[in-house]
């Protein structure tokens, strides 16, 4: 799966694998073993990073690392994981039948890859929020939303914090695997915390990646996939579609990242075309993506002139 998701992603950038600089990658399995056999059928120089769940987003950051720095032209960072193979390694075989409590989630059986160049049209990797571990003594194996929940809300706190920006300056804030049960408290605590989460989306790709309410999930999806799958699938094409011109996103785990994805348009930085409560006043022209309106420089408007008849 891994191999075929790079495939994909060098095929949509129109590029030959003997064009990447870098391979960066990692999964869930001992001596991540799956990205390695990936990697070698790439050819390029590999870089193998174990995150658990956070690996998506930490090999992006690596890879857009080597990008900005000159180190490298193209990388492509990709992760996977498979259902069976982490039940069978962290917790017991799928054939012993044990029961989960509700609490426990369910590890998503999927691959994504993403190509990190220097120039191109698509979103752009604006920076990266490393987060610390946050061990807060939980020791449940089946609710790891719980475990994770701290660390999310350090590394959003932080990245926030860094960067001089409130919550509302995102269309969305998704967090990596935190589930039904990890999201709530990641939510309460950033309201505790003094956090306008309220001002954006704030979402969950284990929420995102099952239908919780038709699928034997538990909780909701986890893994190296869960957030690959949806970042590099289902949120990336919303952003190319203008339905969220710039998400944070971050891959979950005690050693946590946030990684932010930029579709680089002036118009994003005001939030225009998300069916606002503000004003919207754009510093340039510029055409919304979404309903076709259009907006001359410095002229303010409602909110409801744009995109009204799209859910809010």
């Amino acid at each position: 799966m891994l191999e075929q998701a790079s495939d994909i992603a060098l095929s949509k950038a129109a590029l030959s694998k003997d064009k990447i600089n870098f391979y960066v990658g990692g999964d869930l399995i001992n001596q991540i073993i799956s990205s390695t056999f990936a990697a070698r059928t790439m050819g390029a120089p590999y870089l193998g990073v174990f995150g658990a769940c956070s690996t998506s987003m930490e090999s992006l950051a690596l890879a857009a690392l080597l990008v900005s720095t000159g180190a490298a032209r193209y990388a492509i960072a990709g992760t996977s994981s498979h259902n069976c193979t982490a039940e069978k390694q962290f917790r017991y075989p799928t054939e012993y039948g044990s029961q989960k409590p509700p609490t426990a989630q369910y590890t998503v059986t999927g691959a994504g890859a993403a190509v990190v160049a220097a120039e191109g049209d698509g979103p752009r990797i604006t920076s990266a929020t490393i987060g610390r571990i946050m061990d807060l003594g939980l020791k449940d194996p089946f609710d790891m939303g719980s475990a994770m929940a701290p660390a999310a809300v350090d590394t959003i706190q932080a990245h926030l914090q860094e960067t001089g920006r409130d919550p509302g300056y995102y269309d969305m804030i998704v967090t990596g695997d935190l589930a039904s049960v990890g999201h709530p408290i990641a939510a309460d605590l950033l309201k505790r915390h003094g956090v306008p989460i309220a001002e954006t989306q704030f979402n969950d790709c284990g929420l995102l990646v099952f239908d919780l309410a038709k699928q034997a999930v538990q909780a909701g999806g986890s893994g190296c996939a869960c957030s690959a799958t949806v970042a590099y699938g289902h949120l990336l094409k919303r952003i190319a579609k203008g339905g969220a011109e710039a998400a944070a996103r971050r891959g979950d785990g005690r050693a946590a990242l946030a990684a932010v994805l930029s579709a680089g348009r002036e118009h994003s930085l005001h939030r225009a075309c998300r069916i606002h409560r503000t004003l919207i006043d754009p510093k340039e022209d510029f055409r919304c993506n979404i309903c076709g309106h259009f907006w001359s420089a410095g002229r303010s408007a409602s909110s409801a002139s744009c995109c009204s008849t799209l859910p809010s």
